[in-house]
């Protein structure tokens, strides 16, 4: 029988795992609603907003100091609304209290906590905050807004307008598109920051940021660069190699905290593992490099082995902590070994074990703990033990087996089964990457499973999107990052199945998008709907990070659909959003990396590819397990279509391809290999 809790707050009626871990605080937290911000007003008391999320180590770190303590809870109580935020569910709200505490230090994390006045208006922020500093700080505050309101609402005032203006854009009518030549000076700038030897960029930590990689591979192919090529495969490499990628059971944490890609911070997150997935694949297209195919295969296992639901929608995360041996939650417990452990384990195959995963110097973390690491290749290491390479990577298949049934015995990570939208449109993504250039069924079996979870579950009454999903409900409308993330992914999965529906679901999605977040002036996206009360703002979200912006995969949806919809004049949209956004991806393209990746796809020829006829099916596989980046392919066997890239081309027992740009196509030929030639010949 299960203990009662002491302290229950109104968080227990939400359906976020970040939310209910707070349920039992003494703090009297409440969920973001209008009907608390209005109390707020009414009330005329200070908001204190605390944004996390699931798997953040210092979020929970802060909670045992600080929302767990009843001396503290007590100072909240008294003075404040509480006001407890899942990042995950509401970034929007986390854009506008980020980009404020950026303004007010300097820099940005998690937790993030915020005194607002109680219309919202930030005038205070922090990360992580110690007990009696906490309550030091909320004291003084308090005070300060007792004895001079002024002072804190004249700041509050100026902390809102600077917000809306850093986040203001403006259209020059007289911009130009970027030019493949302005493109060339941008990447040989940007390559000073290269880490040739260990991949990413000279500093530490490292976010392994496939937005940037995934433009650069592309570049580099296009380009025949071979030293950005060389670039972008040491570091999918090392990547792959470190402890950042789990060698036991698949899946990349969020980033290491050193330069080797060695120890990772490590909570594992849904969107890193779909957006690799798809710039492991296409890599492996590129080069047939069997480390890529093998980092492919692992991590969708990994997808389906944790974060998948019986739903077939994928969860969002799991946590950097679990419990150790002695019960205590400790950062990375489930994940490291100590040497006398893989000895007794492994016996007489650790030896070959310890070489290849660097039981050494090179591989310890900290506390008798090593985090498995590579750091040589296989082939010098079965010379050294004078083996095959073959027999050496059955030694290590059998050694990581047995790893992992024993690592089974451990306490599991904490896991965030919350089912977001765009982050399932991103492993969505992957799969779609994954069958086309590996070709396993079972990866288009998962994908078509996965999409038909959004369409029977994530779609609004009014053709629009839902945000969220947990125990059957939906409770968030969808942002911006939602749709562009889901059009992508359908994009996708027609080109796979070549089945209309995909098509037609990402062209009123995006006709929704348009309908409903369009920032006339700019031609841009806001974050957030015209349906929404705003906050402060109405975000545009530009700037790419690990994930690529909404607004740069919205552009990169308008510019395929423009493809298959010319009458819909996608592309006149899509050239304003273009000028719009040039002065800041030439002036900061590491940040603007999905940006210039169109840039590019829209100055080189872009071609369409289109195969009709009955034997469709394995001439289209044949062209796809090719990288090919500027090629989108479109395919069909009925005699009619309204697709208007396969209308009126249908001839009687032969299947035709055609390669067409701009809807205009070069004479139709039978065989791949010419289509090959036609399309490489511009590469």
């Amino acid at each position: 029988m299960s203990t009662p809790h002491k302290h229950t707050n109104n968080l227990i009626k939400e359906s976020s795992p970040y939310l209910l871990q707070h349920a039992h605080n003494p703090v009297d937290w409440e969920a973001w609603n209008t009907v608390v911000l209005e109390r707020a007003k009414n009330e005329q008391k200070l908001i204190l907003i605390s944004i996390g999320y699931a798997a953040c180590h210092w979020c929970h770190v802060m909670e045992h100091e600080c929302f767990e303590d009843e001396e503290v809870a007590e100072t909240m109580n008294s003075y404040f609304i509480n006001i407890k935020v899942d990042r995950e569910e509401r970034p929007d709200i986390d854009h506008i209290y980020m980009d404020a505490l950026q303004m007010m230090t300097g820099s940005g994390g998690w937790p993030l906590n915020i005194l607002a006045l109680p219309d919202g208006r930030p005038f205070w922020g922090a990360t992580f905050v110690k007990k009696q500093e906490w309550i030091q700080v909320l004291n003084q505050l308090q005070k300060l807004y007792l004895d001079d309101p002024k002072k804190i609402i004249g700041y509050a005032e100026n902390m809102a307008n600077g917000l809306k203006e850093i986040n203001a854009i403006t259209f020059d009518k007289n911009q130009d598109l970027i030019l493949e030549t302005e493109i060339d000076e941008v990447v040989k700038d940007w390559s000073n920051y290269f880490d040739t030897f260990l991949g990413g960029y000279k500093r530490a930590p490292k976010f392994m940021m496939p937005t940037n990689l995934n433009f650069l591979l592309h570049y580099s192919h296009s380009k025949q660069d071979e030293s950005v090529s060389e670039y972008v495969n040491i570091t999918l490499k090392r990547m792959a190699w470190g402890g950042i990628f789990d060698h036991v059971g698949g899946g990349f944490s969020r980033y290491s905290v050193d330069t080797k890609w060695h120890v990772p911070h490590f909570e594992k997150m849904l969107y890193d593992n779909g957006l690799l997935i798809s710039l492991y694949s296409k890599a492996y297209a590129d080069t047939k490099n069997e480390l890529y195919k093998g980092i492919v295969e692992k991590s969708i296992d990994f997808l389906n082995e944790e974060l998948l639901d019986k739903s077939h929608g994928f969860y969002s995360s799991l946590d950097a902590d679990s419990l150790n041996d002695q019960n205590k939650l400790v950062e990375g417990a489930f994940y490291v070994w100590k040497e006398d452990q893989l000895k007794e384990l492994l016996k007489e195959d650790y030896p070959v074990f310890s070489e290849y995963f660097s039981i050494n110097s090179y591989g310890y973390w900290e506390e008798e703990n090593y985090v498995l690491i590579r750091d040589s290749e296989a082939l010098d290491i079965a010379m050294n033990h004078s083996i095959t390479k073959i027999e050496l990577q059955q030694t290590i298949t059998k050694c990581l087996n047995l790893l992992k049934s024993e690592r089974e015995k451990r306490n599991k990570p904490r896991l965030d089964d919350k089912i977001l939208t765009s982050w399932n449109g991103l492993a969505l993504k992957g799969l779609t990457d994954a069958y086309r250039y590996l070709g396993n069924e079972t990866y288009l079996e998962s994908a078509l499973n996965n999409a038909h979870f959004i369409l029977e579950n994530m779609i609004t009454e009014d053709g629009g999107l839902y945000r969220n999903f947990k125990n059957g409900k939906r409770t968030i409308e969808g942002f911006l990052e939602d749709y562009s993330s889901i059009i992508d992914a359908f994009l996708g999965l027609y080109e796979i199945s070549f089945d209309e529906q995909w098509l037609e679901q990402s062209l009123q999605l995006a006709k929704y998008a348009i309908d409903n977040f369009s920032d006339t002036t700019t031609g841009l996206f806001y974050f957030t709907s015209n349906k929404e009360d705003d906050l402060i703002r109405r975000t545009l979200e530009v700037a790419d990070n690990v994930i690529p912006s909404s607004n740069s995969m919205m552009a990169h949806n308008l510019h395929k659909l423009s493809k298959y919809f010319p009458e819909d004049n996608l592309d006149t949209r899509l050239d304003k959003m273009m000028k719009t956004m040039k002065p800041s991806i030439i002036e900061n393209p590491q940040n603007h990396a999905n940006w210039l990746h169109l840039a590019l796809l829209m100055d080189q020829k872009f071609f369409e590819v289109v195969s009709i006829g009955e034997n469709y099916e394995p001439i289209c596989k044949s062209l796809m397990k090719n990288y090919l980046p500027n090629v989108i392919f479109a395919a069909s066997n009925a005699k009619t279509s309204n697709l208007p890239l396969l209308m009126n081309r249908y001839v009687m027992n032969k299947t035709l391809i055609y390669v067409c740009n701009h809807g205009s196509c070069q004479m139709p030929v039978e065989e791949p290999s010419k289509v090959l030639n036609l399309v490489e010949t511009v590469n």
